[in-house]
């Protein structure tokens, strides 16, 4: 679940696995109108009001690249995912893909013994500038856990 620094409910974020990449279905309600930048953040931890012991995006793999989905010059960073919008009534509903990626053991770069947060951010992705695209402030956070 997502969650805003006050603690209000911000949707849900749901993971699934493909043979290539993960879907990340995201459920926004509450989140301002207009573009968000979305990440996948290091640390299972969404203490409010910052978000910050999220840690930084997941990038903590051998040769960890700069970010930006745009970055000719070495990203993107595993961390970095597709801008959301969100209508007016605070509704935003999208598919987020990311390749190349598993929440299992297979895949170590996403999920380890930290855990693994998703986090929405006030202002969208440029997908080049560093260190996060120019992205704002973290305004709502989830932590994912592990289904069945």
């Amino acid at each position: 679940a997502l969650k805003t620094a006050d603690g209000s409910d911000a949707g849900m974020v749901t993971g699934f696995e493909g043979p290539m990449g993960m879907i990340f279905r995201v459920e926004g309600k509450g989140w301002p109108a207009g573009w968000h930048a979305t990440h996948l953040h290091a640390v299972g931890s969404c203490e409010a009001p910052a978000f910050t012991s999220a840690g930084g995006h997941v990038n903590h793999a051998e040769g960890a690249r700069p970010h930006g989905l745009l970055n000719k010059a070495g990203g993107p960073d595993l961390g970095d995912l597709q801008n959301i919008h969100a209508a007016a009534d605070g509704s935003a509903n999208a598919d987020v893909y990311l390749a190349w990626a598993g929440l299992d053991a297979h895949e170590p770069d996403y999920i380890d013994a930290n855990g693994l947060s998703f986090v929405v951010h006030a202002s969208p992705d440029d997908y080049v500038s560093q260190p996060i695209g120019g992205a704002g402030a973290r305004i709502a956070c989830g932590v994912f856990e592990p289904v069945g």
